[in-house]
């Protein structure tokens, strides 16, 4: 007998032992599985509140734990001493372009003056009454005080520069405090634990008053109201099964007695895998399988890691 036929004739008779036997005859079998969520902290400290039990339902968004952000709030306050700081040493150019404005009003009535002068000794030349000397003299006067003039606007804007320039230095250091704050606000916010989804607490792994770190697990929770079966069938298998199908799910009840669930197939994987050392299929003699998920809602009695049977029939 070669080997195709010793494997056919094996599965024969292990089919006709199942025929004869109570044993429930199924198409393919898996475990129980959920979607299960860890919940970690972003930031490190002091658990100051942490009071959830496993097999605890918790709400989505409710808040399940604090972590001690004093000193975050402490570097807080720091940092926006120091932007303070920085405020306090910006400068302002009025004051400044105050003084320089009086002096050129000052000035303008030399210069007025001078002008009016001026217009006076001309007359007076006309009637040789004044020498051309005195001419050149107010002259030179008046060139002086236009320099004058020119030279403190020119101050101003000098002044206006400098204060602007120093005041852009001192913003340059603040802007990237002022960000700092920003980040720490929202790390202190994040002190606050919240659960991400509906579900049951299964595992606790930190107390009230321990020290965590940032990424270190707290607890793991999982929405148990609907759970799925993984299974594996063969090739053979596939054109029995769709999504959206509805199977018969079973699971021990005892001896030689099964528990019978409705289930929806949501799942069917679309590449073929080698068989799981864990998984039995129909089919013993595949070594390429699918895998499958049935979803089956929970009447409780339903565990995560719990044996089911299926049958597509």
């Amino acid at each position: 007998m070669n080997l195709r036929n010793y494997a056919t004739a094996f599965i024969t008779i292990g089919f006709l032992a199942s025929c004869g036997s109570s044993q429930l005859k199924h198409d393919a079998a898996g475990i129980f599985e959920a979607d299960e969520v860890i919940v970690s902290s972003e930031l490190g400290g002091k658990i100051l509140q942490f009071q959830i039990k496993e097999g605890e339902i918790l709400k989505k968004d409710s808040v399940v734990a604090m972590i001690d952000a004093f000193p975050v709030s402490l570097q807080q306050q720091q940092i926006e001493a120091s932007v303070k700081a920085l405020s306090e040493k910006m400068q302002n150019a009025e004051p400044q372009i105050k003084l320089v404005k009086e002096q050129i009003a000052v000035q303008e009535i030399q210069l007025e003056n001078l002008l009016h002068e001026k217009k006076r000794i001309e007359n007076l030349i006309k009637a040789d009454a004044a020498t051309a000397k005195q001419l050149d003299d107010i002259n030179f006067q008046i060139e002086s005080v236009k320099k004058q003039i020119a030279v403190s606007e020119q101050q101003i804007k000098v002044q206006v520069n400098n204060v602007s320039t120093q005041n852009r230095s001192i913003l340059s250091e603040k802007k990237p405090l002022q960000k700092q704050i920003e980040q720490l606000k929202d790390k202190e916010q994040r002190s606050v634990i919240i659960n991400p989804v509906n579900g049951t607490v299964l595992t606790k792994y930190a107390m009230e008053g321990e020290i965590t770190s940032a990424g270190k697990a707290l607890y793991k929770v999982a929405d148990l109201t609907n759970l799925e079966l993984r299974a594996y069938i063969s090739g053979a298998q596939l054109s029995e099964i769709k999504l959206g199908q509805t199977v018969k799910v079973f699971t021990d009840a005892g001896e030689n007695k099964y528990k019978e669930y409705p289930g929806t197939i949501t799942l069917i994987s679309d590449k073929a895998e080698f068989t799981p050392k864990t998984i039995q299929t129909k089919d013993e003699r595949a070594n390429l399988v699918y895998a499958v998920k049935i979803s089956v809602k929970n009447d409780g009695y339903l565990k995560i890691g719990m044996y089911g049977e299926i049958q597509f029939k």
